[in-house]
């Protein structure tokens, strides 16, 4: 996954959705998911059908979390046999992983934590439709042919269940000017869970995208010790599902 530094094949669906509007691309993932932002403030998100990622899936959580915290509106969602798409308004803000945090990521890692902690306050576990359990994530990996160990199928007993974002990684953040936290993207697994689930992924996602020595930071900044067994439980997890 990064920020595109070259220019990139615009996928004719794309083309359409914009409508005339001018593109920048500002995301490639490893599925072949493309995003780029319009100039006249929004951003389209495309990839290729596959089973991991259900722009519908995403635009249900979007619509339910944002009654608690700030997310990106959708504008469009749809789908063929072969690519799904997910228009929504822009926020102001920069990824945690933009250039400009990369270059100071001190700031960029106290917000990422600050973040988390914030968007786990403010979503209701008691009301919310979506599971990011162990279970649950263990059966969707089972629908997509992926065997998760039998080391993996007990996790340790949940510390606090909150609704995780679900792929907690630095560049899911937005950041305004002054380096604080504005919003977060990228919901598509958002659900209850364990809020290490979250936890480690975005910890470790900060070797990642600012190198080593940032880890617990972030969760200094999150506003808990580590936890050296959940930490490695849940960072195992994301690497087998």
């Amino acid at each position: 996954m990064s920020i595109p530094v070259e220019p990139l094949p615009i996928p004719r669906r794309v083309r359409a959705l914009a409508r005339g509007a001018a593109l920048t691309p500002v995301w490639a993932n490893k599925l072949g998911g493309l995003t780029f932002r319009t100039d006249d403030g929004r951003y389209i998100k495309w990839w290729p059908r596959n089973l991991e990622v259900d722009a519908a899936a995403e635009a249900e959580r979007l619509a339910w979390a944002g009654a608690y915290t700030r997310v990106a509106q959708v504008l469009t969602v749809g789908h063929d046999a072969t690519e799904e798409w997910l228009v929504t308004e822009a926020i102001d803000g920069r990824s945690a992983v933009d250039p400009r945090w990369i270059a100071d990521p001190a700031t960029a890692v106290r917000a990422l934590g600050a973040g988390l902690r914030a968007l786990h306050d403010a979503l209701p576990v008691e009301t919310c439709p979506f599971d990011w359990g162990v279970p649950a994530r263990i059966a969707n990996a089972a629908g997509r042919g992926i065997h998760v160990p039998a080391a993996l199928r007990t996790p340790p007993p949940i510390d606090a269940l909150v609704v995780c974002h679900g792929d907690a990684c630095c560049p899911n953040t937005l950041l305004d000017d002054a380096g604080d936290p504005v919003a977060h993207v990228d919901l598509g697994a958002l659900g209850v869970a364990d809020r290490w689930a979250d936890i480690s992924v975005a910890s470790m996602s900060t070797r990642w995208n600012y190198g080593p020595g940032w880890e617990n930071a972030l969760i200094a900044a999150y506003g808990i010790e580590p936890d050296p067994e959940r930490l490695a439980y849940y960072r195992d997890l994301w690497d087998a599902t």
